[in-house]
């Protein structure tokens, strides 16, 4: 089994998830079945019964497992009863976080860490809904001509503020338009606020056999990475 290991993304879409309420400790034993042979990716957090800073943030790796339930497993790892695999694994200090895919470390951090942060490590490995696109692959797929982005929002909140290029077709009405969105001279991609109304309708299209991408994260998104907004 590979233990150590570059960087490399793994998409897996089945297998166990974080426990919601309370993360599983793993012992030494358990490490190979529930990291190892994980079918997604794992978050560890390598931790001891005396070591506050992980008492503190305790909460944030709780409320993280219970967001990765399905796409993700969120596990903890004793040091003092784990010495062994801590060693192995060069865990000098705790709290320490590692985040396992295609039974390699890909991330790693040393240190006392919030959900945000976790979401960081983890988001590179989980599985991608089917024609998402992030912020920056869209920008760069803007810049070389391949796609439209189609605004979903009321008119009002796309005159306010909309992704340079962006046409308007109300989330509403796209179902009653895919011939037109498709008449479109470059790629559509569907983007509303947040990004979770235009993943809904993503999925619901392409269970029925039509493509459509859509950006994640949404307008909210695009504007966290800095990129430029249009305002008409």
């Amino acid at each position: 089994m590979v233990l150590l290991g570059g960087g490399t993304t793994g998409n897996a879409s089945t297998g166990g998830a974080g426990a919601a309420g309370k993360v599983p400790t793993i012992t030494e034993r358990e490490f190979e079945a529930a990291v190892l042979r994980s079918e997604l990716p794992v978050l560890i957090e390598f931790t001891a019964d005396w070591c506050a800073p992980c008492k503190q943030i305790a909460p944030e790796v709780e409320a993280f497992a219970e967001e990765m339930q399905g796409k993700a497993k969120v596990v903890k790892v004793d040091i003092d009863r784990a010495p062994t695999l801590a060693a192995q694994l060069r865990v000098k200090s705790v709290p320490t976080f590692m985040v396992f895919a295609e039974q390699r470390i890909v991330d790693m951090v040393v240190g006392a860490i919030r959900k945000k942060k976790m979401h960081e490590m983890m988001d590179p490995y989980l599985p991608r809904a089917e024609g998402a696109l992030k912020a920056l692959e869209l920008f760069e797929a803007l810049r070389q001509g391949l796609v439209v982005p189609v605004d979903t929002r009321d008119a009002a909140a796309f005159k306010r503020a909309h992704i340079p290029g962006a046409v308007h077709f109300a989330l509403e009405e796209i179902e009653g338009r895919l011939a037109e969105l498709h008449m479109l001279q470059a790629r559509p991609v569907l983007y509303c606020r947040s990004g979770d109304k235009t993943k809904d309708l993503a999925d619901k299209l392409n269970e029925q056999g039509l493509p459509v991408a859509f950006l994640e994260g949404g307008l909210l998104g695009w504007e966290s990475e800095g990129l430029a907004i249009e305002r008409d």
